[in-house]
């Protein structure tokens, strides 16, 4: 089975999905995902997402936004002074503008770089999309893939432990190519 990226489960509604989720997070599977064409309340916690690294990155590009903002203008009137009326050679708030720009700037460009490093995107095919009716999650139909490099993941096991959730159908996710 070493060609086998996942065993994935169908369901009708959210409602088994959630329930099938919960199994199997009580059975020990700790790399299971869910599919749905709608966020479904408790499926997030059920799986055991807990990652906040997007947040935190998103956070510290603010931060270097602002510093590199706000350091760039300091650094601009003391290298090149300029004597306008007075005014402080380093004046905080006449630097806030720009400095709040490149905070906000920094902070999205960190988010949409991180949001994709970390989703392993950009990905032109998926092993997931080979599985019979997959496309239909996108629709109306809701699956829960147990990933093969699970550490509780037995093909013979696993199948029988997703067969007994009622699901529609269990079908096999190949790791590469279409299904044969």
């Amino acid at each position: 089975m070493a060609d086998l990226f996942a065993l994935v489960a169908e369901f009708n509604n959210p409602d088994a999905l959630l329930e099938a989720t919960r199994q199997a997070r009580a059975k020990g599977f700790t790399r299971i995902e869910a599919y749905s064409p709608f966020p479904v309340e408790g499926v997030a916690e059920a799986i055991g997402f807990k990652e906040r690294w997007i947040s935190l990155i998103t956070l510290a590009g603010g931060i270097v936004g602002a510093l590199v903002g706000y350091g760039m203008q300091v650094y601009v009137n003391l290298d090149y002074p300029l004597n306008i009326g007075g005014r402080p050679q380093i004046a905080p708030p006449a630097f806030m503008l720009i400095t709040f720009e490149l905070l906000v700037l920094f902070s999205v460009l960190a988010c949409i770089i991180s949001m994709l490093a970390l989703n392993g995107l950009p990905r032109l095919n998926h092993p997931i999309f080979d599985v019979e009716g997959f496309r239909l999650a996108s629709s109306d139909k809701f699956f829960l893939a147990v990933m093969a490099d699970d550490h509780k993941f037995d093909p013979k096991a696993t199948r029988r432990f997703l067969e007994g959730l009622s699901p529609i159908a269990v079908n096999e996710a190949p790791l590469s190519g279409a299904p044969e």
